[in-house]
């Protein structure tokens, strides 16, 4: 019978994991600009990867589509008003724009870091629902599936906080930072398996909203100086994608 210590244990090696993706970067000490905006790309289409496979398609498929849609409008607007909030830091009291890179880049980083933590609280929720059902070989197979599932999303976390400078191993603790609500969001759902169970799938639809928002609204232009780089941008995002769809599917089997 699993045990709540095993289950933060499971927790918080899928928490650990996540930095495993940032590992690369920091051996990576600068992106060429061109080489930056198609990290910018590959991570945005790894997230919309991650949205479809791990997010949307298990929400439906243990909730039904109206409370995944409803997360996903709901995920979009809160993030949405997240955006504009933080963008309206970047003007003074007068109004005007406030000059300087690093107040976008800054707000950016914390639009990525924000809508990744969100997106890990369902993970966290699926570990401990695993684990509380009281089938050990559930909570494990979850927990490893989601610990290798948050070693390329290291990656995408990684992929951007780089582009703009942050430091290799910073891009690590952030990386693992980003997945802190998996052994936390595990606790309660270990002790109330039936009362978090129905809110998975209007979790999953909150994250894949939130995590939807933030690639079409800054991942994407981010990757696209101009509209010379529009080709290579739209190739980089479906190669993201069709990587971590790849990935996932051979972890399923």
């Amino acid at each position: 019978m699993p045990t709540l210590p095993q289950t933060v244990i499971a927790a918080t090696i899928t928490m650990l994991a996540t930095g495993l993706g940032g590992l690369p970067f920091v051996f990576v000490r600068r992106f060429p600009d061109e080489v930056a905006r198609l990290g910018w790309a590959v991570a945005g289409g790894m997230m919309l990867s991650a949205s479809v496979f791990t997010l949307i398609i298990p929400g439906v498929n243990e909730g039904g589509i109206t409370p995944v849609a409803i997360g996903v409008l709901a995920g979009t607007a809160i993030f949405g008003l997240a955006s504009k909030l933080i963008s309206g830091h970047e003007h003074d009291e007068r109004g005007i724009p406030v000059p300087g890179a690093s107040v976008r880049g800054s707000a950016r980083i914390a639009l990525i870091l924000g809508t990744m933590f969100v997106h890990s609280f369902p993970e966290g929720l699926a570990v401990g629902v695993a684990y509380g059902s009281g089938e050990a070989s559930l909570g494990v197979l979850v927990a490893v599936a989601i610990a290798v599932h948050n070693i390329p999303e290291g990656v995408a976390v990684s992929l951007p906080l780089r582009a703009e400078g942050v430091s290799g191993w910073k891009c690590v603790g952030w990386a693992i930072f980003s997945s802190l609500p998996q052994p936390i969001a595990a606790i309660p759902a270990f002790l109330a398996v039936q009362a978090f169970r129905p809110v998975l799938s209007f979790a999953f639809g909150l994250a894949a909203g939130a995590m939807f928002f933030l690639v079409l609204s800054e991942m994407i232009p981010e990757s696209r100086a101009n509209e010379g780089q529009r080709l290579s941008s739209a190739l980089a995002t479906m190669v993201g994608f069709l990587a971590l769809m790849v990935l996932q599917n051979v972890m399923a089997f």
